[in-house]
């Protein structure tokens, strides 16, 4: 996908299909926020408001208080590519999320998924 069409993208606009994937198997909305707040450090009323706000990837991730540490753990293959791999930290940051959803998805605990 290219980096300047991933870069523009509005969070806002993928979320939904973020808590799609996660409800088609059984999992939450609640899961899917949860997941985000431990990644970015952003409290569920900021994530609320920069989904109303229609914030694109890069402003969202550039902007997130606290990026977990935890998150050089994601290891694994999303969309093809292996996260670990990917050089463009935009890019990158994006893909641990797509990553995480994944894993959540496939019903991992959220123990695992958050790396605990």
């Amino acid at each position: 996908m290219d980096k300047n069409r991933v870069y523009a993208m509005r969070v806002g606009s993928v979320y939904p299909l973020y808590v799609a994937k996660a409800e088609k198997k059984g999992r939450t909305k609640a899961e899917v926020d949860e997941i985000i707040r431990w990644l970015t450090g952003y409290s569920q009323e900021e994530l609320v408001a920069l989904m109303d706000q229609q914030t694109d990837f890069e402003t969202f991730f550039a902007k997130a208080p606290l990026m977990n540490p935890s998150r050089a753990h994601i290891k694994g293959v999303i969309c093809g590519v292996r996260v670990e791999d990917i050089e463009d930290p935009v890019m990158r940051e994006v893909r641990y999320l797509d990553k995480l959803i994944d894993e959540l998805a496939k019903g991992k605990t959220m123990d695992k998924i958050l790396r605990k």
